[in-house]
């Protein structure tokens, strides 16, 4: 059993009071523990990183990243992971940093990511804890994360860079300034998005365009939509309908292709999507981790869905681990630091839009 001290209760899952009030215990197989009998350690905490102006989508506007840091160490080394938090999905910083430290038993008792996929549910706190007992493991056996994991070596990347919601005029503003960019995703919100996609198109002509309207969309004026994008061009729509209200997407011959974010988290999720959308995006602050995460990446090619590697507003030390699922992905959208006013030190290296995959002193 793993005594933890009393938890505020505001804004904490329920799984979570579980473990707070010591009536859950943490079972770890003797074949999942750390071989090595030295003391583990973790810490955590809440960090924020000023955003370059604001980021803007259909549910709101924010100036700032909020992110919560799992640090896991053992003889002398430490794995680092980041998560943020989404209040979409009922998540806070407070209560996502408590769920990491409500962990600190079981992670001194030798709870290792194949434990940790059972020990905890899929989220953001999950997500930090994951990454942070990869990027150890890794320095512990002198290996990259990739050789780790026996996943392909990532290389550079094209990745999207994202165009807040506005005005017509002022999105398309922002796009002229970018227009450079091969790939850009464009935010949408509903009423008038035909005039703001097509503003935007004007806007940057040669670019290809990912539209995200994040849920704001609804069945009256989905066909509208889609058709205003099919005519400008624009390659991918991410999201269109709320999650649990999509299924008009079964039903309609779809001018383009549909790639859903709210609506999928997991591998759990993957199937009832087949007749809706023909991509997923798959982000490591929804299925829990790069565990989860690449085991996702492998169920949805099978099932036939392209993939999209997503991303919340972060620092590189968020996007370090999901550029290993960039050699299974069509659409790479890890430009989270590039939407801040500063990154963390040893961030990733960005040449334009081309990202690329970590320094061990990052991560992995």
């Amino acid at each position: 059993m793993v005594a933890h001290a009393p938890l505020p209760r505001e804004g904490i899952p329920k799984w979570l009071m579980l473990v707070a009030r010591g009536n859950q215990q943490v079972q770890i197989s003797p074949e999942f523990k750390m071989t090595s009998s030295k003391l583990v350690a973790l810490a955590a905490r809440i960090e924020r990183f000023p955003i370059a102006g604001s980021f803007t989508i259909s549910r709101g506007a924010k100036t700032e990243a909020v992110t919560v840091v799992a640090e896991v160490s053992r003889g002398g080394l430490t794995g680092r992971g980041e998560c943020v938090p989404y209040p979409r999905y009922g998540e806070t910083p407070e209560a996502t940093l408590a769920a990491i430290q409500a962990m600190q038993g079981a992670v001194a008792g030798g709870l290792t990511r194949q434990a940790l996929q059972a020990a905890m549910p899929p989220g953001a706190a999950r997500n930090a804890l994951d990454c942070a007992l990869i990027d150890l493991e890794a320095k512990a056996a002198g290996l990259r994360a990739w050789n780790l994991l026996d996943r392909p070596v990532p290389g550079e990347r094209t990745t999207a860079y994202t165009i807040s919601l506005g005005a017509p005029e002022a999105m398309a503003a922002a796009t002229a300034k970018a227009a450079h960019r091969p790939l850009l995703k464009i935010k949408l919100g509903g009423d008038g998005d035909p005039q703001r996609i097509a503003a935007v198109r004007r806007a940057a002509p040669e670019s290809q365009l990912i539209v995200d309207a994040n849920e704001a969309w609804t069945e009256a004026n989905l066909e509208h939509n889609l058709a205003a994008c099919a005519a400008a061009g624009v390659t991918l729509v991410e999201q269109p309908l709320p999650s649990g209200k999509d299924e008009a997407l079964a039903r309609i011959k779809r001018p383009l292709a549909v790639c859903a974010d709210e609506s999928v988290h997991d591998r759990s999720s993957l199937a009832p999507l087949r007749e809706r959308y023909d991509a997923v995006n798959i982000k490591l602050d929804k299925t829990g981790g790069l565990t989860e995460a690449l085991a996702m990446a492998d169920a949805a090619q099978a099932l036939g869905f392209e993939i999209m590697i997503g991303c919340m507003v972060a620092t590189s030390l968020s996007m370090a681990p999901a550029m290993l699922v960039t050699p299974q992905a069509r659409f790479v959208d890890l430009d989270g630091p590039l939407l801040l006013a500063r990154d963390r030190d040893h961030g990733l290296r960005y040449d334009g839009s081309l990202v690329y995959p970590p320094d061990a002193s990052l991560w992995g």
